[in-house]
């Protein structure tokens, strides 16, 4: 049993970043599938596809890279099941002077802090990406 998902899925996709995978298969669920659309969104992968392997599903994410380096730098989980960290939109600083982003899981879905600026909902912050 894995106890915290969403860490699995961060530390495969920063594993196969440093291996040069073009794609990596993740476990689906509902919030994954938010993680991987914001990501998608702010041009930090190139996309994913639902696949199935024998009775499970698995997102098949496309990874990014520039000039043969991975988009993604930094891949940090802040709220963890020990310890959650929720904040309002105005108390959520810029990731690395502005040029990383967070995703937070608010009460309208899973959004960047730019998209949770724009419609002031604050909530638990996921992770950073930069």
């Amino acid at each position: 049993m894995m106890t915290d998902p969403i860490s699995d899925m961060l530390a495969r996709i920063k594993n196969a970043c440093q291996r040069s995978f073009e794609t990596v298969d993740i476990p689906s669920s509902k919030i994954k599938a938010g993680i991987l659309r914001v990501l998608e969104r702010e041009g930090y992968i190139n996309g994913f596809t639902e696949v199935e392997k024998g009775n499970r599903k698995f997102f098949r994410v496309t990874l990014r890279y520039y000039e043969g380096r991975s988009v993604i730098k930094v891949l940090d989980r802040v709220s963890k099941p020990s310890r959650r960290v929720y904040s309002k939109i105005k108390k959520v600083g810029g990731v690395f002077n502005g040029f990383g982003i967070s995703i937070l899981s608010t009460s309208k879905g899973v959004m960047s802090d730019a998209e949770a600026r724009g419609q002031n909902v604050g909530g638990e912050i996921l992770c950073r990406v930069f």
